[in-house]
């Protein structure tokens, strides 16, 4: 696995801020590798993810604080009011699964990590059936079902609750989870639960989108993974695809063409958030 620093940076746009956060990393012995930005006229901000070598670096980048780094880049932060993230590509972060009983995203996320596309750790999966236990068996990840009905839910969430609690994960990926999460729980956990939605979005939020698109007659269907937030399937969006349909196909044909795309869209999201490569400013996301 490399090792490198990852420094995610949103600021308003102004000039100088490119060179300044170049010579920063020069003048502490790094060595950039990658740089990427972005100057969002509308909004005004300035969007920016730097990965840079550290082998030589002279700032102390040891867990688990990064208190040494905050030290010396501050005085820079402030004088170009920056939001700002450091992230080291070595450390593997933790992700739980939730999941209902279509198994197809689960699957593929599982065989990507045992793989080593996914560079993260799984230490749960839950599910409000038992059905994919058998999956998570063969794995050798720990399974936790938490059965939730319209009288349970308060419960069924605290119990959640503590699992998370226990297994500590640094984000969540709902994997075709079937169950609306409440307000409280999603704000909790801001930017760090990923959804998979079986349409293109806007289109089609809600129950049953292969069924409205069939009924609407649609030529191309889609599928979105994004950022959960309080509003149903209107999260900042991180990627999307789509597939094209005929007026010769079922419901059972968008289905099974969606699934593939769902599997796909999902990874690249979750691979993305994993690589750091993900900034959010109001609704929309920037993918480097």
């Amino acid at each position: 696995m490399k090792n490198s620093a990852i420094l995610l940076i949103s600021c308003p746009d102004a000039k100088g801020e490119v060179a300044t956060i170049a010579d920063f990393v020069y003048r502490h012995n790094g060595n950039i590798l990658h740089a990427d930005e972005h100057a969002d006229e509308e909004s005004g901000l300035f969007l920016m993810r730097v990965e840079f070598d550290p082998k030589d670096f002279d700032i102390n980048l040891s867990e688990p604080d990064l208190a040494d780094f905050a030290r010396y880049f501050d005085p820079v932060a402030a004088k170009f009011q920056m939001k700002w993230r450091l992230a080291l590509s070595s450390r593997r972060p933790r992700m739980i699964i939730f999941v209902s009983k279509y198994d197809h995203c689960l699957v593929d996320l599982l065989y990507r990590q045992k793989s080593g596309e996914l560079a993260c750790d799984i230490p749960l999966i839950i599910s409000n059936h038992a059905d994919t236990q058998p999956i998570a068996d063969f794995y050798k990840i720990s399974y936790a079902i938490v059965s939730v009905t319209k009288e349970n839910k308060t419960e069924a969430e605290a119990r959640i609750q503590s699992l998370i609690d226990q297994h500590r994960p640094d984000f969540m990926v709902l994997a075709r989870y079937m169950q609306i999460l409440s307000n409280d729980f999603v704000h909790r956990y801001p930017q760090r639960i990923i959804n998979i939605h079986h349409s293109f979005l806007p289109a089609f939020v809600g129950a049953r989108p292969y069924h409205q698109a069939f009924e609407r007659g649609v030529k191309l269907i889609g599928a979105t993974s994004h950022y959960v937030t309080e509003v149903l399937d209107d999260g900042p969006i991180i990627e999307q695809d789509v597939v094209r349909v005929s007026h010769r196909d079922e419901v059972e044909d968008l289905i099974r063409k969606g699934r593939d795309l769902e599997k796909v869209v999902l990874s690249r999201a979750v691979r993305w958030h994993v690589e750091n490569r993900i900034l959010v400013y109001g609704n929309k996301t920037v993918v480097f």
